[in-house]
């Protein structure tokens, strides 16, 4: 390798480094008052104060020339915010896959312009697009065209920073033509309101709630684009949306189950059993393995997801289905070892605040039915098809 290749390597390994490295400290600082905050269950001012602060949300946009981070890099400081404070992570991982959004739905031009956007300003992206219509067929969410632009209308469950967000992406359905377009909308809009969601079981400093759009202006440069009816119509890259936000979500879930770990770990030799014992060596080596195998699961996905980013639109047709497969995997695995793990924890270790994981780590699994993933990945397997959902 000549020098100023090693160099520019060296530049790159650097790069990635210091977002983690920026990680660890927050992590860290989130991590002494993870039990307070998450007891006092208020929506997340000064957490995405720390966050500004540290410059994570800015970190966390797709990669460009001068700014960004790329997948891999993006998914490990989820994972290690998540570790300390699952609320949080959740709140950065959904941040980083809507500021994905450009790229998924619009033009380049305006994908590079609302990423350059995000990190100049540190804007926090929250909001849902949905990959079909909801049950009963009755939209949310409806835009109505003007001379220019249209009115949006509706109200949008939020799973995160819905009383802190920049910005909002959701999709919406045009009353008249009939298409679904995916749109951004500034925060304090004339017309938002929000509501945050009260005294939810887990994930309590995530920020959830409601958002309301009534007769909100949307101009034609905040509409990114359509949102496909179905997966015979959706470019493959676009494809990758909603398995991105199911695989940044899957760090969260390994976050809660190795911090649940851990923190049971730290305070074991005070706890109800010896940590010399012979029933908590196997009660944790159970636990850690099924921790490093949802790991390792979780792993193949992100690097399979990564490849797939980098292709762009030049991926190949095929290859949104094979890695939806593997993250529905990846889902599957790490659901179970985080809900098998945060059940087991306080029956090993009595130490306060041990309660949280689990509530997390039910929260965050709730609305993802194990049986439906492994009929996806049954048929991809059997079949080579897979849809996503």
């Amino acid at each position: 390798m000549t020098a100023a290749a090693l160099g520019t390597a060296t530049a790159r390994a650097q790069g990635r480094d210091t977002p983690l490295r920026i990680a660890r400290d927050v992590a860290e600082d989130l991590a002494a008052d993870a039990i307070a905050r998450d007891r006092a269950g208020r929506p997340p001012v000064d957490e995405v104060a720390r966050l500004r602060e540290a410059g994570l949300l800015a970190a966390l946009v797709p990669p460009g020339r001068t700014h960004g981070v790329d997948w891999r890099t993006g998914c490990a400081v989820v994972h290690e915010i998540a570790t300390a404070d699952s609320s949080v992570g959740e709140l950065l991982a959904r941040h980083y896959v809507h500021a994905w959004s450009g790229r998924f739905y619009a033009t380049a031009h305006r994908a590079a312009a609302l990423e350059r956007d995000t990190a100049r300003d540190q804007l926090l992206w929250a909001g849902g697009v949905r990959t079909a219509a909801p049950d009963g067929g009755v939209p949310d969410l409806t835009l109505t065209p003007l001379h220019s632009g249209y009115l949006l209308n509706g109200r949008r469950a939020v799973d995160t920073a819905v009383t802190v967000a920049d910005r909002f992406v959701v999709d919406a359905l045009c009353a008249v033509t009939g298409d679904v377009l995916v749109v951004r909308v500034p925060s304090g809009r004339p017309g938002v309101s929000v509501e945050p969601a009260r005294d939810r079981l887990g994930q309590r400093v995530a920020g959830a709630g409601r958002v309301a759009f009534d007769r909100v202006a949307v101009a034609p440069a905040q509409v990114l684009g359509p949102r496909p009816y179905d997966e015979e119509s959706t470019a493959p890259f676009t494809a990758l949306a909603a398995p991105a936000l199911r695989l940044a979500l899957c760090h969260v879930g390994l976050g809660i189950a190795e911090g649940a770990l851990s923190e049971a770990r730290d305070a074991c030799p005070g706890g109800r059993l010896p940590a010399t014992g012979p029933d908590v060596l196997l009660a944790f080596g159970e636990l850690a393995s099924a921790a490093r195998t949802a790991a390792a699961v979780v792993e193949r996905a992100t690097a399979a997801m990564a490849g797939a980013l980098e292709a762009g639109p030049h991926i190949d047709a095929d290859e949104p289905a094979d890695v939806a497969a593997l993250v529905a995997t990846a889902e599957t695995v790490t659901a179970e070892a985080a809900l098998h793990i945060t059940t087991r924890v306080p029956e090993l270790a009595d130490a306060p605040g041990l309660d949280r994981f689990w509530r997390n780590a039910r929260v965050l699994t709730a609305d993802r039915s194990t049986a439906h993933r492994l009929r996806d990945i049954g048929e991809h397997y059997l079949n080579g098809a897979y849809r996503p959902g």
